[in-house]
């Protein structure tokens, strides 16, 4: 038995369309399974805590993005049940560190019925698990002005960087990175398990979700013009050659300055923040 959790609302409404498919997927393969979508991400958790205490099912099929990713992980990150993700998000960004088919969630979800599991990586910083990325600097502050404003399309975090590049200013961070000290001034650092976040910005692309390890970036100070100019490039994963680019590696890296952090869109609150790899900690799929 199966059990299915559904975000009707990711993708500007692309759930209900997606679910429908898995559904009639689900039911041609003559498998049994369990709606426990609930009508909010707070009945999700609750739904999906409880059916894994009452029974134990062959998969949890998430149809959604990077939301009910990290909603779901929080309840199998240890488990031995795999989470069998049909991407229908925005961002989808553990879908592509996984190299699912985001065009099709029927093939997506044949894949994951026909191939087994494999063992991925996750990290945690104040109790709770990540997939993707923890990131703060700009791109945190970024976030913080797209979750105040009242527009629901992804347009928002455009317009969010525009307002926020004119008055952005480097920071003091010291980061820790397994006993060893650094101290430096930033405009962005990200701590990657996966590959990329914000739907598609390839942040650390050289990331690989079961080496055990971060990859850490620090954008050192650039000008706000030498910024625009190279920002394209993070969609390809080019921009790791820049001068003020640093990539390092760690298991446990600690971060300190007056700031906020992010992982996997979700807001982690005020730095000093700790986070660890948890090797292994998730059964999902790969596409290979």
């Amino acid at each position: 038995m199966y059990l299915l959790l559904a975000n009707p609302t990711s993708g500007a409404g692309q759930g209900s369309r997606v679910k429908a498919e898995v559904i009639a997927e689900i039911t041609a393969r003559n498998l049994s399974y369990e709606d426990i979508s609930g009508t909010s991400y707070e009945s999700a958790v609750l739904n999906l805590r409880s059916a894994l205490k009452a029974k134990r099912p062959k998969s949890v099929i998430v149809v959604g993005g990077d939301g009910m990713v990290h909603l779901a992980i929080q309840e199998l990150a240890g488990s031995d049940v795999p989470l069998i993700l049909i991407p229908a998000g925005t961002g989808n960004d553990f879908a592509r560190t996984m190299n699912l088919d985001l065009a099709s969630p029927v093939t997506a979800l044949s894949y994951s019925l026909t191939h087994p599991p494999t063992s991925v990586d996750l990290g945690r910083v104040n109790g709770r698990y990540f997939a993707e990325i923890l990131s703060t600097g700009f791109d945190s502050m970024v976030n913080e002005r797209a979750n105040q404003m009242r527009i629901r399309s992804k347009i928002k975090y455009d317009l969010a960087m525009l307002l926020e590049l004119p008055v952005f200013k480097p920071l003091e961070y010291e980061i820790t990175v397994d006993g060893e000290r650094i101290t430096t001034r930033a405009m962005l650092i990200a701590i990657a398990n996966g590959i990329s976040y914000g739907g598609g910005m390839k942040i650390c692309p050289n990331s690989d979700i079961r080496d055990g390890l971060f990859d850490l970036l620090i954008l050192e100070p650039v000008s706000k013009f030498e910024f625009l100019k190279v920002f394209p490039r993070v969609f390809k994963g080019t921009h790791v050659t820049h001068p003020k680019v640093k990539i390092l590696q760690g298991r446990k890296i600690s971060i300190e300055s007056k700031a906020i952090a992010y992982a996997d869109g979700e807001r982690i609150g005020p730095l000093p923040i700790t986070t660890e790899i948890v090797p292994g900690a998730l059964k999902t799929w790969l596409r290979t």
